[in-house]
C-alpha cells in the first residue's frame, strides 16, 4: 500500500492513492533533472527563465479556485485561507520573476592590488526539494521559484498526504513552458530520499518540516558535503508589553495562533503579557478565542478547520493532556476532539519543567505567561530551543526595537502578525533550522557565487 494518498481530515474519507514510486522511477527523476540543467541554465537566457515563471505566476492565478479546493480536501485548510495562499504563491512567482535581473547581476570589488574583480552569480546544478503538508503550495513556491529562475534543476518529493497538489504545480510548470526535467516530481519513501541526497548529481537539498526529519537530513547531506536550507519548528513568542487598545492586541493573538488552524511554524504559540495588562488580557483573549469553533472547511466564513490528519490530531491530544498532567491549567479548551476537529484551547501556568514549555504545539493551543519587565519578557521568550520569529506589541518604538535586538530569533514582526510577503526574508535560528527562503536573499542559498579576479594584460 502507497503512504501517498488524499484523505479528508474533515470526513476521514480516501479519495485517492497514488503509487509510490520505484527505485528505477527516482534514477529517472534524478537523470531527468541532471540532464536538463545545463540546458536550462545555459540554454535559456534569464528573459527566458523569467518570463516562464511569471508565466507560472498567472496560472496559479487562473486556476485558484481549482488549485484552492484541493488542498482542502487534503489537508483540512478552510477555503478562504486556501485561496489566500495561491495568492500569495503568485507573488513569489511574479516577484522574483521581476527581480532576477537585480539579484542576479555581478557584484564588482575594487581589489587592493589594481585591476578588477567581481562576483558572478550561477546555479549550483540540480536540487532535491523536501515539503511539507501545512503549505502544498508556498512551501514550493519559495523554494522553486529562485532555484529555477537561477538556473537550477529541482527534483521534489511533497508530503504523502499531499499528491494532488504535487500533480497540480507539476501540470502548472508544464503549461507555463518550463522543459522537461527542469522540474521533477517523485512519490519517493524516506530511505529513497536518504538514496537520493547521497547521489552526487544532486548539489542541495532544502528541507521544511520537523526538528526529527531536518536532523536526518542534516545529517545525510553533511555526510556527502551537499548545501542545506533547513526550515524547521517554531514557538513563536507574542509579547505585549504595552498598548492604548487591548481589544485590538487580543485580536492579534488570536489571529497569530489560529492561521492555518494553528498549524503554522512561525504562529504565535506563546503569548507574553506584561503583568499589568495580564488579567484584562487573559480573560478577553480566553473569551475570544473560545468563540472561534473548528468548522467544515468548505464553508466561505470557517476560520478554524480540522487538523490535518488523524495523526496530527492524536498528537496534539498527547500534548495537551501531558501539559495538563504536569502541572499546566487550561484556562478552556482540552483534550477533547471530534475527529480530527479539535477545540481552541489555553493553556496557562507552564513551569519550565513541564514538558510543554519547550515544545511545539501544531494545533489551536495557545500558551499564556505573565511577564513582569522587558527584561523578563525578552528572557522567558528567549528561554527556547526554537529560534523562528517573533511579534512585538507596544506604544514605544525605542522599547521595540530594543526587544527586537535583544531576541533570539531570524523575524522580529513590531505591532503586526501575519506580515509575510514575498519580498521580506523568512527563517530562523538555533532549531527553527538554517538558511533563509523569499525576499533577495531567498536567491542567494543555492548558488556559486564565483569569483572572477582580472589583473589586467599580461
Amino acid at each position: 500500500m502507497s503512504n501517498y494518498a488524499v484523505i479528508n481530515p474533515a470526513t476521514g474519507e480516501k479519495i485517492a492513492e497514488y503509487p509510490t514510486a520505484t527505485d528505477a522511477q527516482i534514477q529517472e527523476a534524478i537523470s531527468a533533472a541532471h540532464g536538463a540543467q545545463k540546458n536550462w541554465e545555459k540554454g535559456h537566457t534569464l528573459a527566458q527563465r523569467t518570463a516562464i515563471i511569471s508565466r507560472v505566476a498567472d496560472l496559479y492565478i487562473e486556476r485558484r479556485e481549482v488549485l484552492a479546493t484541493i488542498i482542502v480536501r487534503e489537508m483540512g485548510k478552510p477555503i478562504e485561507q486556501a485561496r489566500g495562499e495561491v495568492d500569495f504563491v503568485a507573488d513569489i512567482y511574479r516577484y522574483y520573476a521581476d527581480n532576477a535581473e537585480e539579484f542576479l547581476r555581478d557584484e564588482p570589488i575594487e581589489p587592493a592590488g589594481g585591476g578588477s574583480a567581481f562576483i558572478r552569480k550561477s546555479a549550483l546544478g540540480s536540487l532535491l526539494g523536501i515539503m511539507p503538508w501545512n503549505f502544498p503550495y508556498y512551501q514550493v513556491a519559495r523554494f522553486a521559484g529562485p532555484n529555477l529562475i537561477l538556473g537550477n534543476t529541482i527534483v521534489l518529493k511533497h508530503a504523502p498526504q499531499c499528491p494532488e497538489s504535487a500533480l497540480a504545480i507539476v501540470q502548472i510548470f508544464k503549461d507555463a513552458g518550463l522543459p522537461e526535467g527542469a522540474y521533477v516530481n517523485i512519490f519517493a519513501t524516506n530511505e529513497q530520499v536518504a538514496d537520493i541526497i547521497a547521489d552526487p548529481r544532486i548539489q542541495g537539498v532544502s528541507l521544511t518540516g520537523s526538528e526529527r526529519a531536518g536532523s536526518a537530513v542534516a545529517e545525510l547531506a553533511g555526510r556527502h558535503l551537499k548545501k542545506i536550507v533547513l526550515e524547521l519548528g517554531g514557538s513563536d513568542a507574542l509579547i505585549v508589553l504595552s498598548t492604548d487598545n487591548i481589544d485590538e492586541a487580543v485580536g492579534m493573538a488570536v489571529a497569530g495562533r489560529l492561521e492555518n488552524s494553528g498549524q503554522a511554524c512561525n504562529a504565535s504559540k506563546r503569548i507574553l503579557v506584561m503583568d499589568h495588562l495580564y488579567e484584562e488580557f487573559a480573560d478577553k483573549f480566553a473569551t475570544a478565542l473560545a468563540e472561534v469553533t473548528p468548522e467544515d472547511p468548505t464553508h466561505e466564513d470557517t476560520v478554524l478547520g480540522p487538523l490535518s490528519s488523524d495523526l496530527a490530531s492524536e498528537r496534539l491530544q498527547g500534548q495537551i493532556e501531558r501539559a495538563l498532567a504536569q502541572g499546566a491549567v487550561a484556562k478552556i479548551g482540552g483534550p477533547a476532539r471530534n475527529g480530527n476537529f479539535v477545540p481552541t484551547t489555553l493553556l496557562t501556568n507552564i513551569t519550565p519543567e513541564n514538558d510543554a514549555y519547550r515544545e511545539e504545539f501544531f494545533g489551536p493551543v495557545a500558551s499564556l505567561y505573565r511577564v513582569t519587565s522587558e527584561e523578563d519578557a525578552v528572557r522567558v521568550a528567549n528561554d527556547s530551543p526554537f529560534g523562528l520569529g517573533a511579534v512585538v506589541i507596544t506604544t514605544d518604538q525605542e522599547q521595540a526595537l530594543r526587544v527586537a535586538d535583544a531576541l533570539e530569533v531570524g523575524m522580529v514582526f513590531i505591532n503586526e502578525v501575519g506580515g509575510d510577503s514575498a519580498e521580506l526574508p523568512f527563517g530562523g535560528v538555533k532549531r527553527s533550522g538554517v538558511g533563509r527562503e523569499l525576499g533577495p536573499l531567498g536567491i542567494d542559498e543555492f548558488v556559486n557565487k564565483k569569483l572572477i579576479r582580472n589583473k589586467g594584460a599580461h
